[in-house]
């Protein structure tokens, strides 16, 4: 996934877990990224102007304590159009509002965040303005059948499981299991309405313990004119009681009697890559947007889909593989991996989302036989 060389030197200040797809999608707009995230990857540090790592870990999130200073660190000798900031911070709103009065801020607020990541919350603002959204509880349901457990805060489908009777601990709650597709509607907003980008399918790559852990999502080419425009009223009317700004994503679920909301993500998501575009790069939308300034949306005539690609079983030492251009979030050659760490994303086009589905789980393959097989 190739992104232009900046046009301009306006930096833009990125703060996330893993910030490749947010340079990316800063270059992709003309801006210099400077990054801080977990990782530092070869990927991450090519399209960065300046790359170093944010204190935290993936068990522990991020450290609150040091990352302020990291990102000074970061930005010395420059003077960003704006920080963005990505996954990790869903569950830290007062960081968010800390790195805010240090830095203008492309995004939702910290008070926005806390908001819309609390479930009761949720839950309550979708009941008062007639959103469905399934039902939730803190304490264990009868029917445990019925339910997944979640974490509140969290983001990506590694940490829901199916209830099996247990309590929820602290930082877990209880959401009746919805049965139906996957939807996710990519959208900016303003603080007072939203503009869907466009839609797109997800599936899950389940592992031991991780059922719904993220798989990967195709761009939808078509989507039915009266569902859009149901989803749209639903996603403007929620932007004006929580203050959404920037792009987000909401995920839903469809059933034989429509949509369920089952969460907002209030920061640009995982399909970033996918409805991006030179032509009218995102990353400009959601500037634009977060200061109420007009902006544009790409338009499609095909398909993406992205596919994170993992591990079936361990690998001694990841051989040094040579990327294909449809990839990107490589492992470095000489990794050690465990069975179902990441290895890359994969990429694909076609003109419509199921073959583009079929295609990128092909390539997908193609990958695994290589590194399995040992070959570079």
């Amino acid at each position: 996934m190739h992104a232009k060389s900046p046009n301009n030197t306006a930096t833009l200040l990125i703060a996330a877990i893993s910030g490749r797809a947010l340079a990316a999608a800063a270059r992709r707009a003309g801006y210099r990224p400077l990054v801080a995230d977990f990782f530092c990857d070869t990927d991450t540090v090519a399209l960065a102007s300046k790359a170093i790592p944010l204190p935290g870990d993936l068990r522990n999130g991020i450290d609150s304590a040091r990352a302020i200073e990291t990102l000074r660190k970061l930005a010395a000798g420059e003077t960003p159009v704006a920080v963005v900031l990505g996954s990790g911070f869903e569950r830290k709103p007062e960081l968010v509002n800390s790195i805010a009065r240090k830095f203008p801020l492309a995004g939702c607020s910290g008070a926005t965040i806390r908001r819309v990541k609390d479930p009761e919350k949720l839950s309550a603002d979708c009941a008062a303005l007639g959103i469905p959204h399934p039902e939730l509880r803190r304490d264990r349901p009868a029917d445990v059948e019925n339910w997944v457990v979640k974490t509140a805060g969290a983001a990506g489908g590694a940490h829901i499981r199916r209830a099996n009777g247990e309590d929820a601990s602290e930082g877990r709650y209880f959401q009746r299991f919805v049965s139906g597709q996957s939807v996710s509607a990519l959208f900016a907003g303003d603080g007072r309405k939203a503009s869907i980008v466009g839609f797109s399918r997800q599936w899950a790559s389940p592992a031991p313990g991780q059922p719904y852990r993220y798989g990967g999502a195709v761009r939808l080419r078509r989507f039915d004119r009266k569902d859009s425009a149901t989803i749209g009223g639903w996603l403007s009317a929620f932007t004006a009681r929580t203050g959404l700004k920037g792009l987000c994503s909401a995920d839903f679920i469809k059933t034989g009697d429509g949509y369920r909301l089952i969460e907002i993500n209030p920061r640009p998501g995982a399909t970033l890559d996918i409805f991006d575009s030179f032509d009218a790069p995102l990353m400009e939308a959601h500037i634009r947007a977060s200061r109420r300034e007009t902006y544009r949306f790409p338009h499609f005539a095909d398909s993406m889909a992205q596919l994170i690609a993992y591990t079936a079983k361990p690998v001694a030492r990841f051989p040094a593989i040579t990327w294909p251009d449809w990839t990107a979030d490589h492992q470095s050659a000489g990794t050690r991996l465990s069975s179902g760490d990441p290895v890359c994303t994969v990429f694909a086009t076609g003109p419509n989302a199921a073959t583009t589905q079929r295609a990128v789980k092909a390539q997908a393959r193609m990958l695994q036989a290589a590194w399995e097989g040992g070959r570079t």
